[in-house]
């Protein structure tokens, strides 16, 4: 009898380790799929191996700035780089797009789209997993041993410019610019990176590679993740004067309409509709309030931060439901009162943030604001952007194009 008894227990025993592994193998490893790596034909060696990831037992605190060219990325980015318990980085998915891009013909169709899409939801659950190896399969040329120079504006990731990432010669405290980041900092060791990561309570990245918050429902939705996603927009008559004006040669037909008063034949409109239809259906999105968005969304203009940088600030960090550090606070004393000269290179964050909101308004003629504002009149009314009923009230400071709306927190 006491034999039987042993031999029930083991076989129970057995059955709940089975179970255990079943259930351990599902959740590590049924969410995950790499269509980006399998559908562009390259090797699937970590596809194979994984990634893998563990449930947030942590609750991390996983935050995406949602964003398009132009709009204050990089401020808000920094805003998140500058504290000292976030794990930040800039742009990590152009890496995708600048492997897979290649491949195709044109990278817009829809079958382009959803490779692109499908990589980067992968690379990003990795990412906030602090698994930055899996990233290697984007690096070209790979990384040797974990160690690259490819990774694109490392400096702008304050963590992957510190100690014990890199160890610059200086005091410990030593923060690098940007440009001396690489200079001073070596070969990235993806290894030391991964280990920074994990140490810190939460992981923030910039992207301007998801067209709309939908795309990354399946990211939202995961169990496996606190995503809570920050949607940057700005004036699109503001988006197209600033990339007229840093992309010259890409936007040189918008610039020939302005110095010579004609519209030319054979203007891209694209670039300007295609911002305004992804703003557009990415904002209805949001507004409408689906409950897989309830307590992951939060609306936030350019202009609103550029007016009142503090007082927004505190209202993204109360919704993400971490503390504001000092460091923070005291670098948006430093970078939004100071002189614009200062911020001369093109992703620069030393600038008048109120004064920048809309000066937009002197370096377009009117023709070409009435034409964007007949283009995008949809996407302006939804985000409260007054329309310029004539070239004198475009010009004139005192007159708001920007409307009072309180867009809160989805919560």
């Amino acid at each position: 009898m006491q034999c039987s008894w042993k031999a029930v227990l083991l076989l129970a025993l057995a059955s709940i380790a089975i179970q255990y592994t079943a259930i351990r193998t599902f959740t590590a490893k049924s969410f995950h799929t790499c269509p980006g790596l399998a559908e562009a034909g390259l090797a699937e060696r970590l596809c194979e191996e994984g990634p893998t990831f563990a449930y947030n037992l942590s609750r991390k605190t996983h935050v995406l700035i949602l964003a398009t060219t132009r709009s204050g990325s990089s401020f808000v980015g920094q805003l998140f780089n500058q504290h000292l318990d976030v794990f930040y980085l800039f742009e990590p998915l152009y890496h995708v797009q600048n492997t897979l891009i290649p491949r195709f013909t044109q990278g817009k169709s829809p079958a382009d789209r959803r490779v692109m899409l499908g990589a980067s939801r992968d690379l990003l659950r990795s990412l906030y997993d602090c698994d930055l190896y899996f990233l290697e399969n984007y690096i070209k040329p790979p990384p040797v041993n974990h160690t690259t120079d490819r990774i694109f504006r490392r400096g702008a990731s304050r963590v992957l410019c510190s100690r014990p990432v890199c160890d610059p010669r200086g005091p410990a405290d030593l923060v690098l610019e940007e440009g001396d980041c690489v200079r001073k900092c070596g070969l990235l060791n993806l290894t030391l990176a991964a280990e920074a990561c994990r140490e810190r309570s939460h992981v923030a990245i910039k992207t301007v590679r998801v067209p709309e918050v939908n795309d990354l429902r399946a990211l939202v939705e995961d169990p496996r993740l606190n995503l809570k996603v920050i949607q940057l927009v700005r004036d699109p008559r503001g988006i197209l004067a600033s990339r007229s004006e840093t992309f010259r040669d890409t936007y040189r037909l918008w610039r020939l309409w302005y110095g010579t008063g004609r519209k030319p034949y054979n203007l891209d409109v694209t670039q300007l509709t295609t911002v305004c239809e992804d703003f557009s259906n990415s904002v209805s999105t949001g507004l409408t309030r689906p409950p897989w968005l309830k307590g992951k969304y939060m609306l936030v203009r350019y202009e609103d931060l550029a007016r009142n940088p503090m007082k927004k600030t505190e209202e993204i960090y109360g919704f993400l439901g971490i503390p504001l550090d000092s460091h923070v606070a005291r670098w948006i004393q430093n970078n939004t009162q100071g002189d614009p000269t200062l911020g001369k290179h093109k992703y620069g964050t030393v600038r008048n943030s109120a004064a920048t909101a809309e000066k937009w308004r002197f370096r377009l003629s009117y023709d070409i604001v009435a034409f964007a504002q007949n283009a995008c009149q949809r996407v302006l009314a939804q985000l409260g952007y007054r329309m310029a009923a004539s070239e004198e009230e475009l010009k004139n400071p005192s007159i708001s194009l920007v409307e009072e709306r309180d867009f809160r927190p989805f919560s």
